[in-house]
């Protein structure tokens, strides 16, 4: 399973990849505004910074909700780095996107996927990824990890290269549970991730072996 970070935070995205588990990043207007990074020409800038730090896929969304204007914010934003994964939100006019953009060899993210057919409709047109948001489905009372359960299921059907990118994690049991089901990719806060390293029983097991050598060498 590849991690991503959902962050447009650097220091953070700094701090990940030092980790040494880091494969990529996603970001959104939300996430740049969070950072105080506004205008298109800061925007971009942000992102060629957040490709200097990382060496995976970099998912940079278009604001556009029409095809052209699509198209064209997802050109600009290709053209910054190799890096550069075009995020496009799934409805019409996106899925044409995503048709356009997979023909002309750009990667692209599929976001704010909630259903299989959505998923399946983003796969068909070339999606180099769809984004099933499991922890929002969690927020209406409804289970996302039978989300990631039906697609895995759909594109192990049909051999799509299109990867699952489990999307809204909220908690390290997510990052598990996704691992287990066959997700491709988690994307998630730094919290996350550091907290699949910790267990009671390391910290007592490591305060042990601590004492005990003090004692030896007292």
């Amino acid at each position: 399973m590849k991690f991503f970070i959902d962050t447009a935070n650097l220091a953070q995205i700094q701090e990940a990849q030092e980790l040494g588990v880091l494969d990529g990043v996603t970001t959104n207007p939300s996430l740049m505004a969070k950072e105080g990074i506004s205008g298109d020409a800061n925007v971009k800038a942000h992102y060629k910074a957040i490709c200097a730090i990382v060496d995976g896929d970099v998912s940079a969304e278009v604001i556009a909700t029409d095809y052209e204007g699509m198209i064209k914010e997802g050109e600009e934003l290709a053209a910054l780095d190799e890096k550069i994964v075009v995020k496009i939100p799934m409805i019409k006019d996106g899925v044409k996107a995503l048709k356009y953009f997979s023909d002309k060899g750009i990667k692209t993210n599929c976001t704010l996927i909630f259903s299989a057919g959505q998923a399946l409709m983003a796969a068909k047109a070339g999606a180099t990824y769809v984004s099933p948001f499991i922890g929002r489905l969690d927020d209406i009372s409804t289970d996302g990890l039978d989300l990631i359960e039906s697609i895995r299921i759909i594109f192990d059907n049909y051999a799509f290269g299109t990867e699952i990118l489990a999307a809204s994690v909220r908690h390290p049991m997510h990052i598990i549970q996704c691992a287990e089901i066959g997700a491709d990719v988690m994307t998630g806060p730094l919290s996350a991730m550091e907290a699949l390293l910790k267990h009671p029983l390391t910290d007592i097991g490591l305060a042990k072996f601590l004492e005990d050598h003090a004692k030896a060498n007292s």
